[in-house]
């Protein structure tokens, strides 16, 4: 059995790829900040929920060694997801430094602490390790800034990982445009779709993504399929980033 990691896997596009992955048959330890969405994954003696702040070295320290001894064999995949969500922080000239670290360390600093922390468990199976970027590394909305930030440095440490790591560990990253998540937001009542008619008629592919989107790719670079794709980072927009957008 494959086991992966996937940080703030209790909600969002990390549940999805989650609920994905154990679909497929894979062990999965979720690390995420919220107790409440991490209770309502207990019960599955295949899933490991551990409440952690990824962007805390010695939490992420104390929930590797509890992935060590659940899954001593090593990692197939470390799926690093954990950001606030939000890339809107205000003006910039009102952002405060500590909101701009809170929010660096939440992404940025959270993605360096949990592949340190995954190296050993990785090599020892020659697993793939997979990052969360986002379209906001390549173009941005106002206000943006600090999310925008983290998001193009962990790009480029995607690209850093991989030459270090390598060949024995894969690493690359996914950037995904508008993905529909209020439904997994575990524990709770499905939300509302956030995205309206007119935000999915302007994708050229004709809709928003869906978590089934990145699980897909996902899985796809974790699998063999993927064996010479490293250093790369895969966007997952429906075409938005292909499109040119003027006011008229």
């Amino acid at each position: 059995m494959k086991t992966a990691v996937i940080t703030g896997g209790a909600q969002g596009i990390g549940l999805g790829c989650a609920r994905r992955l154990r679909a497929e048959g894979w062990r999965v330890a979720v690390l995420d900040l919220s107790a409440p969405a991490l209770a309502a994954l207990e019960g599955d003696p295949e899933l490991l929920p551990l409440r952690t702040d990824a962007g805390d070295e010695a939490a992420v320290a104390a929930a590797f060694a509890r992935i060590a001894a659940w899954a001593p064999e090593g990692l197939d995949l470390l799926f690093n997801n954990a950001a606030i969500a939000g890339p809107d922080a205000g003006p910039v000239e009102k952002l405060s430094l500590a909101e701009w670290r809170r929010r660096m360390d939440s992404s940025l600093t959270a993605t360096f602490l949990c592949a340190r922390a995954g190296i050993p468990l990785l090599r020892a199976r020659r697993g793939a390790m997979v990052n969360m970027a986002s379209t906001r590394a390549f173009q941005s909305e106002p206000n943006s800034e600090a999310y925008a930030a983290a998001k193009g440095g962990i790009v480029a440490l995607t690209h850093a990982l991989a030459v270090s790591l390598g060949p024995e560990i894969r690493v690359n990253a996914l950037a995904p445009g508008w993905i529909e998540t209020g439904h997994l937001q575990a524990g709770a009542d499905p939300t509302p779709p956030a995205h309206r008619p007119v935000d999915r008629d302007q994708h050229p592919a004709g809709r928003v993504g869906t978590e089934d989107d990145i699980a897909a790719a996902l899985l796809w670079l974790a699998g063999e399929e993927a064996g010479f794709v490293t250093g790369q980072t895969i966007v997952i927009d429906g075409g938005m980033t292909r499109k040119m957008i003027y006011a008229h």
